[in-house]
């Protein structure tokens, strides 16, 4: 039985909490409703919980009160994606109820929780049910409901963590699109992770820290370090290889030992971690579609990510061999008037800067900028006004929550695509006001249609759409409105859908992976179907989305 609650134990709960959500991160993201390659729920939960446990393990403090504001202050810097923005603010509002106490009981445990529902309903302009928000606010209300039948905080939470789970498979009733997909809400399974660690540590177990590094930066953006110590043709196993395998009916027949034991002929760095739902595998390997070709045996792959070291490897000699610095840091440019744009892709990036970005910061789908990163750049610009163009819906609330925090004066441009984004910053006049510049891009947005052409990771259903593993995916705005295993068909029905009698340009931004023939061939459409609209071709670079378009 555990009665009270002091510092210390809080902190084993955030730090066994963010290792249940890191070992989970990928099973988070697989829960992602649409079928793009860049669903990051569990991976923005993850780091952002990650920021507020390192940020407690630099300060422990006995006083439970204090070691939530430092929590609090962690998770808030951290966050990234809308996902983790929401749950800061539900440790916000949690740790909030904490700073007046040294511990604290059932009762005020149970308080705490509702704390953080209430903090984070009033930070988000239009709450959607059937998401984490419902299911911490399920639970936090079944724990005001047990709180005053129990003494013991071990029963308080198993007993929150039961409704909590009972709330998070009732979500796809409350939110159409995850019935018609056949998921639970992703980040809401995320908050359930975190309670889960939580209880564990209540009750003095330990989850094992071994699997942290799959999780996080080494297997969301590994980093391979070796560019100083050997040449590449001495790389053995060219190709960083992972996959993550969903157990279909042959899951009585998966063996861990016997499967690491199999995997490991493939060849070296393997990392398998198996839970009851999936088994997850990273190994540098010279035959990916061999690991690929195994795995498929227990079940259905659900992500799969292979990078070619050797070209890595390449690519980092030749910058060192020009004196460039490989990890450089961002360009810290001292301005008045700092005008900050989000890019993903070289090609973009500098697109911004010729239209008068200030600033770039790398990011976009699959590596959404923290908080504290769009913070750093505001204040080492030592501006007097800032502009932020998020350029992605899932990088709004870090960007909102970013420029309430410095001192400069922050506006931030609801831009959710980088079309978006273009659009606005045509429209920023330097000798002009920060109110009027805000409220003139605001209104360009109006005018712009977005659209995006990616791939399927796996077979569903969506908006209508029947959509096909592999197959090319059109998207309008955010909205998958076709699919079809030919690109160009693809390209055609999706601007289609986009064109109108009044449109006169078309902007088309083309990824690193693009073919040059179907980019041409698509011209080549545009131009003989449309002859009136002028096309406006781009090299963005951007991964993920092998074409950006906008029509104006």
């Amino acid at each position: 039985m555990v009665s009270k609650i002091n510092g210390k134990l809080f902190a084993e709960m955030i730090i066994q909490g963010a290792q249940n959500l890191s070992n989970h991160a990928d099973l988070v993201d697989s829960l992602n409703v649409y079928p793009v390659p860049d669903g990051d729920t569990g991976t923005n939960m993850n780091l952002t919980m990650t920021s507020g446990r390192e940020a407690v393990e630099e300060n422990l403090s006995q006083h439970i009160g204090e070691l939530g504001k430092t929590f609090s202050k962690g998770l808030l810097m951290g966050a990234r994606g809308n996902s983790g923005v929401i749950l800061s603010q539900l440790f916000r509002g949690f740790s909030k109820n904490l700073e007046e106490y040294n511990e604290i009981n059932t009762q005020q445990l149970a308080d705490s929780f509702k704390a953080g529902v209430e903090t984070a309903y009033k930070a988000i302009m239009k709450p959607v049910e059937g998401t984490i928000l419902t299911v911490a606010r399920d639970a936090a209300d079944a724990g005001l409901e047990k709180a005053p039948e129990t003494e013991d905080c071990i029963e308080l939470v198993t007993y929150i963590i039961e409704q909590a789970k009972i709330s998070l498979e009732n979500t796809p009733n409350l939110l159409p699109v995850l019935k018609e997909v056949g998921v639970v809400d992703s980040g809401g399974k995320g908050l359930v992770v975190v309670y889960e660690g939580f209880l564990k540590a209540l009750k003095g177990e330990t989850i094992s820290a071994e699997t942290q590094k799959l999780d996080t930066d080494t297997l969301v953006n590994e980093a391979h370090d070796f560019h100083g110590v050997i040449n590449t043709e001495d790389i053995i196993y060219g190709y960083c290889t992972e996959m993550m395998v969903r157990f279909g009916k042959n899951k009585k027949f998966f063996d861990e030992n016997t499967f690491r034991e199999d995997m490991s002929q493939y060849g070296d760095s393997l990392l398998v971690i198996n839970d009851d739902e999936i088994v997850k595998v990273h190994v540098h390997t010279e035959k990916p579609g061999d690991v690929f070709n195994y795995g498929q045996q227990y079940g259905e792959l659900i992500k799969l990510k292979v990078e070619n070291m050797r070209e890595q490897h390449r690519e980092v000699v030749k910058k060192e061999q020009k004196g460039q610095n490989v990890d450089s840091n961002q360009d810290m440019t001292t301005v008045d008037t700092a005008v900050i744009a989000i890019s993903m892709g070289e090609g973009i990036s500098e697109l911004f800067k010729s239209m008068g970005a200030t600033h770039i910061i790398s990011g976009g789908q699959t590596m959404n900028p923290s908080t504290e990163d769009i913070v750093k750049v505001i204040e080492q610009s030592q501006c007097k006004r800032a502009i932020i163009l998020p350029n992605n819906k899932n990088i709004m609330m870090a960007s909102e929550q970013a420029a309430t925090i410095v001192e400069a004066e922050a506006v931030v441009i609801p831009t959710k695509s980088i079309p978006q984004g273009i659009a606005a910053l045509f429209n920023f006049d330097v000798a002009d006001t920060l109110t009027n510049n805000k409220k003139r891009m605001i209104e360009s947005l109006e005018v712009v249609t977005s659209g995006s052409v990616t791939y399927a990771v796996r077979d569903t259903k969506v908006d209508g759409v029947e959509i096909k593993k592999d197959a090319f995916m059109g998207l309008v705005e955010d909205k998958i409105i076709t699919s079809n295993e030919d690109q160009i068909e693809t390209v055609k029905n999706l601007l289609a859908e986009m064109i109108t009698d009044e449109s006169e340009i078309i902007t088309m931004i083309v990824g690193e992976d693009a073919h040059a023939d179907i980019t041409s061939s698509v011209e080549s459409w545009i131009e003989a179907t449309y002859p009136d609209i002028e096309i406006d071709q781009h090299q963005g670079n951007q991964p993920v989305y092998q074409y950006l378009f906008s029509v104006e």
